[in-house]
């Protein structure tokens, strides 16, 4: 593998872990609470980073990935807790899935990164691509999630 695909995994891993912290102090009753002006809580916004990374590596792939099908109806874009049942994975399953999703995709994808595809809606044609598209996302979760902990 690239020193620079290296470098790529690293920075999910330490982003992801880092997200992971910010949580520790997070109850699973204080996740489901959606404040006044949010339309999701911390649990969806968990369940929805996982899932993006899928989406888009499925996106530009084509192929079936490891996210569970029901995940689109509970995290996808435009959904809320209100779409969730009792088979929507739990808090704590959400962060287990997050720990472990950049060591799957490592070893799922992390030879093929730099694999031509036929371009997304966004232009992007590679797993890498994607996964620094995703990463940016991630980040931008990682905002609401604060903004969510400031406010319960």
């Amino acid at each position: 593998m690239e020193q620079r695909h290296e470098i790529l995994f690293k920075q999910m891993e330490t982003y992801r872990n880092y997200i992971l912290s910010v949580l520790e102090d997070v109850s699973k009753e204080k996740a489901e609470i959606i404040p006044q002006g949010f339309n999701n809580n911390i649990r969806w916004n968990l369940g929805h980073i996982y899932l993006d990374q899928y989406l888009w590596i499925q996106a530009v792939t084509k192929e079936e990935t490891a996210v569970p099908d029901d995940f689109n109806k509970w995290f996808g874009f435009g959904t809320s807790p209100k779409n969730f049942s009792s088979g929507t994975p739990s808090y704590s399953e959400l962060k287990i899935l997050l720990e472990k999703q950049p060591n799957e995709i490592k070893r799922e994808y992390g030879n093929r990164l730099v694999e031509e595809f036929s371009p997304t809606e966004m232009g992007m044609h590679t797993i890498e691509q994607v996964l620094i598209r995703t990463i940016f996302h991630e980040g931008m979760h990682l905002q609401t999630i604060l903004d969510i902990k400031k406010l319960i």
